[in-house]
């Protein structure tokens, strides 16, 4: 893990929030505004990419040139910058296109700092609501609208009472799929389509669980800092660090995360 003194914490928790500024702006320019269009990174299934998405990377990018140069980078859209700090930026500037594409609410920007240890402290920004999640280096708080608010995951309690959350209903392979309806089964409410915000409430103690599949490393590091420092876990499907993407399952607590666990791997 990488020293850091609290001056250079101090930068960073700045720069993060420069970033989620700049990259606020470039989303509301052409969130719900007419004639919006969205190429496909793939062409066997609709993967779209914005103006918007572009613009919000090109405009954090910017500011790291600027206030963090020796700093690397992993960006969605513009991929990677090698550093000579020992930290990363990972930078999702719109997790949930077709969320954004849709009008609706749920898309976020995520940013956070990473080590070689994996992620340190991350933001999830929801931009259209005003509200910004923050984890790490001591904090865990949600700014927004209603102010400021602690974030704290929720305590325990058997997953017949649970709230689980997941951005698709086909989750990853059919055997990922099978695995993710054995805990969807015992569950007493599934939702979907939530994207970061999902992961965002998890923070806020609002729902227990979140469980998904094919997931990159921008998409997960921001969401991983910001449920750690609420007191939740994230791991793989086998309880393993997930920063690098893949299965992941997020969870309020040990026990609920266990007896996921569990129901994934009988």
């Amino acid at each position: 893990m990488t020293y850091l003194t609290a001056d250079i914490k101090e930068d960073l928790v700045q720069t993060a929030h420069a970033l989620a500024d700049a990259a606020r702006g470039a989303t509301l320019l052409h969130f719900r505004s007419a004639g919006l269009s969205a190429d496909s990174k793939e062409t066997r299934r609709f993967d779209p990419v914005t103006v918007a998405d572009r613009l919000a990377e090109e405009r954090m990018r910017a500011i790291l040139a600027q206030r963090r140069p020796l700093d690397a980078i992993l960006g969605e859209e513009y991929g990677s910058k090698a550093g000579t700090s020992g930290l990363t930026w990972v930078l999702d500037p719109i997790d949930g296109t077709r969320g954004y594409l849709s009008g609706t609410p749920t898309w976020g920007v995520l940013i956070s700092v990473a080590d070689d240890s994996g992620p340190i402290y991350g933001l999830i920004d929801q931009p259209y609501i005003r509200e910004r999640f923050e984890g790490g280096f001591g904090r865990a708080r949600v700014l927004g609208p209603s102010g400021e608010a602690a974030l704290a995951c929720r305590a325990a309690r058997p997953l017949g009472d649970a709230i689980l959350l997941s951005t698709f209903p086909e989750v990853g392979t059919a055997a990922e799929h099978a695995a993710f309806r054995r805990v969807a089964d015992h569950a007493r409410l599934v939702r979907y389509g939530m994207d970061c915000y999902g992961y965002a409430l998890l923070a806020a103690g609002q729902v227990d669980l979140v469980i998904e599949a094919g997931l990159q490393a921008y998409d997960v590091q921001a969401p991983i800092a910001v449920i750690a420092a609420a007191g939740g876990i994230v791991t793989d499907w086998q309880g393993r660090p997930c920063h690098q993407g893949g299965q992941v399952l997020a969870a309020a607590n040990a026990a609920i995360h266990a007896e996921a666990l569990a129901l994934l791997n009988p």
